[in-house]
């Protein structure tokens, strides 16, 4: 085999996507003909599908000697250098591409993206125009719309990534007045899918009725991965039942596609309506092998409370190929067991996450400055700055009253959801950087470019976490917090913020962090919407049914905490029980859980099951509930501070670790200790005996949150200075053992 004929085997290996193939076949003809560069180009292009960066630069720039003005590797390795987070590189590749072929679209298009995040939006929108320019000027009039209204696209969607909404806004709108004209065809499609990017640039401005009219105008679309698109992004928006239509729709427009059958029952599972999304899934077996049925039917499984099927499930696929992903659904799932002991879970999670950290850097290899006279730099990782979710409920308040004087607080927002949470935290936070679309080598270079002394994980092993880029080491200091109720087995995290029920010292074995505790309470619930008090009715209170209620998630409502239920129901024949959970608007679910109480001996006239309503109504529903009953092994959060919140007592289990920990570390910091209880004996006669004194109960609820208001851990100021003493004891901890500028 002579050097074209290997050039074109691997051209042929690589229009079949068989990189590996087509890499050795490119070799060879680079061997065979040292002077061909586009075997070198070959071999650049499938180094960077592998994943084989530096081997990558090497082929581009062994390639780019043959052919200086090579168009094509100029600009690929521009996005290769924009990919490893090497911005000034990336424009300077651009800039040669740019010289080499100055009448070409595709160089200008890639400066208009790097050029803001260097910090000239000025000139990327400069960029931009040009590339629209050579774009005009170079298609024939009947391709020129589309192909004005595709770069426009993109441009929108750069402008998005980067947190640049109004500047999303004008593109799509450039790549809509292109289309003005178009009528059916490839088009119309073209124009739904500007809608949709519109749309969504429009809602993270606040502009609800533009965007939804975006959003409707897009729903006319037949295409199926138009809908597709569509449907996603109105789920992320809580458009919840509007993406279920669109997706439905999709079906019956496509009754034949796998992908549109798939997509549907993945919608359904996340919308907690199991049997609908079992029966959509089979579908789309029927019509094509669905090699990820395997993942939703654990995630399935952990919705409907069977932790252990989740839990052995999502091990299997953890140790196949992308086994990272499945080992956090894994290790999430270990905190439900109830057949887990404490020291298991944490032997698991060390386990699922001990390769994570190979090749990682070290601590001593970040450069930092002094910290004396300067501020502390935190950076925080999150994607969950949005409306309801308790990320964002918890630290609003720490981002309000962190102290500026001392710390400079930078936000890497990983998260795809936006609205009116997300800007006021990006208004609260000094540094912001849009971080979605950012790798986890992007991310690192950002956060060392930054010189963040203190990184804090929000994620944990929840969704869209980043531990690859903790595992890998990002600062010189990292830290979890508030995201994973417990420890996250992760090499190179430093810390773990926790107090002194739910991590004490003589369990700090089971945390592969240090623990760092903070004084009151690990989590400060300090809503900033004001939540009208229920307004008790003496006598009403008095002769209605006492009521024991749960607002936690079907996950926590395993067989353990169901027989525990079962049993307090049994001691007090005339209490009732309000179950409330987003799955209870499945009927299915309703009828799995109403078998299961049965086959304890609860009578079904006794219990209540509610589905989800807005935050706002969720509230309001306490005012029906007396009592909170905290499900084991994993407590109820969030739920749990909100129903004392409004006036409801929670009965807490003191279990073995964090998750099953949370309730007595938040009734014993509201001086209620007597609320908390070592076994499920004393769980079960702690409910009979609260209940037993029903005047006592409604004075009790009346002032609990003039109680909590009046304590150090619901002060959201007094947390925050703790947090700050945590990272500055940490900073000061590391500070010895990296390096330092010299003088």
């Amino acid at each position: 085999m002579n050097g074209a004929e290997a050039f074109n085997a691997g051209n042929a290996a690589w229009r079949r996507d068989d990189w590996a193939r087509a890499l050795a076949a490119y070799s060879e003809a680079a061997s065979l003909a040292p002077d061909l560069a586009p075997a070198q180009l070959g071999q650049a292009r499938c180094l960077v599908k592998l994943g084989q960066a530096m081997a990558a630069r090497e082929a581009f720039a062994a390639c780019l000697r043959l052919e200086p003005a090579n168009y094509s590797a100029w600009l690929e390795a521009g996005h290769l250098c924009r990919q490893m987070g090497e911005l000034q590189q990336a424009a300077a590749a651009y800039q040669r591409a740019i010289h080499a072929q100055p009448q070409r679209h595709e160089a200008y298009l890639a400066m208009a993206r790097v050029l803001p995040q260097l910090g000239d939006p000025g000139l990327g929108e400069q960029a931009f125009n040009d590339a629209m320019d050579r774009l005009f000027r170079a298609v024939p009039d009947v391709e020129r719309p589309a192909r004005l209204a595709s770069a426009a696209q993109r441009m929108g969607q750069y402008r998005l990534e980067q947190g640049d909404a109004p500047g999303a806004v004008r593109a799509l709108q450039m790549g809509l007045q292109a289309l003005r004209d178009a009528g059916s065809g490839p088009e119309a499609d073209l124009q739904a899918n500007l809608q949709i990017d519109l749309g969504e640039a429009l809602w993270r401005l606040g502009q609800r009725e533009p965007a939804m009219a975006a959003l409707t105008a897009a729903s006319g679309a037949t295409a199926e991965a138009t809908l597709a698109r569509l449907g996603a992004l109105s789920f992320r928006l809580n458009l919840w039942r509007e993406a279920v239509a669109v997706l439905r729709n999709a079906v019956q427009l496509h009754p034949k596609s796998p992908t549109a059958h798939w997509n549907l029952a993945h919608l359904l599972a996340e919308c907690w309506q199991m049997e609908e999304a079992e029966q959509v899934l089979r579908q789309a077996e029927a019509l094509a092998p669905m090699p990820g049925a395997k993942s939703m039917r654990a995630s399935m499984a952990g919705r409907r409370g069977d932790a252990d099927t989740a839990l052995a499930i999502y091990r299997e696929l953890a140790k196949g190929p992308d086994g990272h992903g499945y080992a956090s659904s894994a290790a999430m799932s270990a905190l439900y067991s109830d057949r887990l002991s404490a020291r298991e879970v944490a032997d698991l999670h060390r386990e699922l996450f001990a390769p994570l950290g190979q090749g990682a850097r070290s601590r001593e290899s970040f450069v930092r400055a002094p910290l004396a006279g300067r501020r502390l730099r935190v950076g925080l990782v999150s994607a969950d700055f949005h409306h309801q979710h308790p990320v964002n409920i918890f630290m609003q308040p720490v981002l309000r009253e962190i102290d500026r004087s001392r710390f400079e607080v930078f936000v890497y927002f990983t998260g795809t959801s936006h609205d009116e949470q997300t800007r006021l935290a990006q208004q609260r936070a000094e540094h912001w950087a849009e971080a979605s679309a950012l790798n986890d080598v992007q991310l690192a270079r950002q956060i060392d470019q930054d010189q963040i002394d203190v990184l804090v994980d929000l994620a944990g092993h929840t969704a869209q976490q980043r531990m690859r880029l903790f595992a890998q080491r990002a600062a010189p200091v990292q830290v979890t917090y508030l995201g994973y109720p417990g420890s996250t087995g992760v090499p190179n995290m430093d810390g773990l913020l926790g107090d002194a029920v739910v991590t004490p010292p003589e369990r700090d074995g089971l945390c592969s962090e240090k623990v760092w505790r903070l004084p009151n309470l690990v989590f400060c619930y300090a809503p900033e919407t004001e939540y009208r008090e229920p307004d008790w009715d003496d006598a009403a209170f008095l002769q209605r049914p006492l009521t024991f209620g749960s607002f936690n998630n079907v996950p926590k409502l395993t067989p353990r905490t169901l027989a525990l239920w079962a049993r307090v129901l049994a001691l007090l024949p005339d209490a009732r029980l309000v179950l409330k959970a987003p799955s209870f608007g499945d009927a299915s679910a309703v009828a799995a859980f109403s078998e299961r109480l049965v086959s304890l001996g609860v009578d079904l006239r006794r219990v209540a099951f509610r589905g989800p309503v807005g935050l706002d109504l969720m509230m309001a529903e306490y005012a029906d509930i007396d009592i909170a009953l905290d499900p084991v092994p994993y407590n109820g959060g969030t739920t749990s501070l909100q129903a004392m919140w409004m006036g409801v007592p929670v009965i807490a289990l003191r279990g073995e670790h964090f998750v099953s920990r949370m309730g007595a570390s938040f009734m014993t910091a509201a001086g209620l200790p007597e609320w908390v209880a070592d076994d499920e004996a004393g769980y079960v006669a702690i409910a009979q005996r609260m209940a037993s004194n029903r005047p006592g109960l409604l004075q009790l609820k009346r002032s609990l949150r003039q109680r909590l208001r009046s304590l150090p851990a619901w002060d959201a100021k007094a947390h925050t200075r703790s947090m700050e003493d945590a990272f500055v004891r940490m900073a000061a901890g590391s500070a010895h053992r990296s390096r330092v500028p010299r003088q």
